[in-house]
């Protein structure tokens, strides 16, 4: 176990360091591209039409198959060459783990993202800011006003404090780096196919109900540490506090208003509501309250939360499993 934490503690510091180095191959893209020929070969195979009500019982099958499929492959392929570089010697192996799990993180690409979005609204405009706002969000964004794409950059950082970092950090934490590949495959598959339109309404059912649960609790942390780190970064602890406990559910996902609920009571602004998809208005509740009007620094202030809460669930993370080592619970 204290292997375990040293090797994540590293995969942290080269997250930070380095981020997600564009151009180089990524685990996270070779497994978008399995995701994609799996599901290719699965509608051939079971005979799938795209129109929404046809064929529900086929896609909900095929969808089970990709759901079982993917994190198996993923997870299989990961231990293979983790294994070959432990043969290698226990030092190259170590390496190896250390870099799988900087690879499960995305705490620094998700900051650098997120705030060309604010330097694109300082410089450029709104368009430019569209743009690279559309990088980072799976709603349509060319219609969005200029608080519309602060909120979007927003969201994106705080919903993805669980699902980019603290969920990755948990996993690894409680089953090594491979824990992570499972968990980043999934949470991969919901991104990519767990959708309710004519597409993935019922082929993408699988994914995201597997991908609900794995974040089940790592996003009720999530909102709790970014809670805690609201107050120790001078933020509103009593306000976040007090929108985590009121406005946590308010989204279709049991997961995803968690973190958002936290970050929009410590920022004192409102989140969520109507949004775009692939032409399409989908009617979401606000949350939070508008106790003042959205800027451009609520992007930087949510990275602030989003780093300040996963350094916290990573020490109580470590503080707890050396309690249960102590324990004997847990070797």
């Amino acid at each position: 176990m204290k292997e375990r934490i040293v090797v994540l503690c590293l995969g942290v510091v080269l997250d930070l360091a380095l981020g997600d180095p564009h151009g180089l191959w990524h685990p996270v893209r070779g497994i978008g591209w399995l995701i994609e020929r799996t599901e290719t070969a699965l509608r051939r195979a079971f005979s799938i039409a795209e129109e929404r009500e046809l064929h529900r019982g086929r896609k909900r099958a095929a969808g089970a198959v990709l759901a079982v499929w993917v994190p198996a492959v993923s997870v299989g392929i990961a231990a293979g060459l983790r294994c070959l570089f432990f043969e290698a010697g226990s030092l190259a192996g170590c390496l190896f783990d250390v870099v799988l799990c900087y690879q499960m993180l995305a705490m620094r690409s998700l900051r650098d993202e997120s705030m060309k979005v604010a330097k694109e609204l300082e410089g450029q405009g709104l368009s430019a800011a569209r743009q690279a706002v559309s990088m980072i969000v799976g709603r349509d964004t060319a219609c969005l006003t200029r608080e519309g794409v602060i909120r979007a950059a927003v969201e994106t950082v705080a919903e993805n404090t669980s699902d980019g970092v603290v969920a990755p950090i948990l996993y690894m934490l409680a089953f090594g780096p491979l824990g992570g590949v499972f968990y980043k495959a999934v949470n991969t598959m919901d991104s990519m196919i767990g959708y309710r339109n004519d597409r993935y309404c019922y082929f993408g059912t699988a994914a995201a109900r597997l991908d609900d649960v794995l974040n089940w609790l790592p996003a009720r942390i999530s909102g709790l540490c970014m809670v805690a780190a609201s107050g120790l970064l001078g933020m509103d602890a009593a306000g976040a506090w007090r929108i985590f406990r009121r406005d946590r559910y308010r989204h279709k996902s049991p997961n995803s208003a968690q973190t958002e609920a936290a970050c929009a009571g410590a920022l004192g602004i409102q989140l969520a509501g109507d949004a775009v998809y692939f032409g399409k208005t989908v009617h979401k509740p606000l949350i939070g309250d508008a106790l003042r009007p959205v800027e451009a620094s609520d992007i930087g202030r949510a990275n602030r939360l989003m780093m300040g809460a996963s350094f916290l669930a990573l020490a109580a993370g470590i503080a707890l499993s050396q309690l249960l080592m102590l324990c004997g619970v847990w070797n």
